[in-house]
């Protein structure tokens, strides 16, 4: 006895009860609380040396699935700010925002949809860079990065 459910959506939050006759025992019910997250979020911090290659992964822990078949975008995070840096659609070139302006054309979308900040400066130093999925309209995955630059 299992209640399938498909295309899973927020809207299906909520308490389900199963309740079914018994002989001689009467009837029986159980009941379960269905919680549907829309969105998922990982944290990751990631040093780095001053005047190098930054490269972050989108989804650190996700080897199995293709992400370049949903879409995605990047952003950048400072002092309670959050700005677009690049959006990626399944088959389309990469679109890279003003707000990349930011980061002084430093930013570049790399092989998986890792994103490459070069060269390093100070200023990178406490900046958190998200990664957002869409898989579904209804289900996120993000992944975000705290930055930390050392000088030697």
């Amino acid at each position: 006895w299992a209640l399938h459910l498909e295309n899973v959506t927020v809207s299906l939050s909520g308490q389900y009860e199963c309740t079914f006759a018994t002989y001689p025992y009467g009837t029986k019910a159980a009941k379960i609380q269905l919680t549907v997250k829309a969105e998922e979020e990982r944290h990751y911090l990631k040093k780095v040396w001053l005047k190098q290659t930054l490269e972050i992964p989108c989804l650190e822990d996700v080897t199995s699935e293709n992400l370049s078949i949903y879409p995605l975008k990047w952003l950048v995070g400072e002092n309670g700010r959050e700005e677009e840096l690049v959006t990626k659609e399944p088959s389309c070139p990469a679109v890279y925002r003003n707000s990349s302006m930011l980061l002084g054309q430093r930013v570049l979308l790399g092989l998986n949809n890792a994103l490459k900040v070069f060269p390093t400066k100070i200023s990178d130093d406490g900046r958190v860079f998200s990664c957002h999925v869409l898989y579904h309209p209804e289900r996120v995955q993000k992944s975000s990065t705290t930055v930390r630059v050392f000088g030697k």
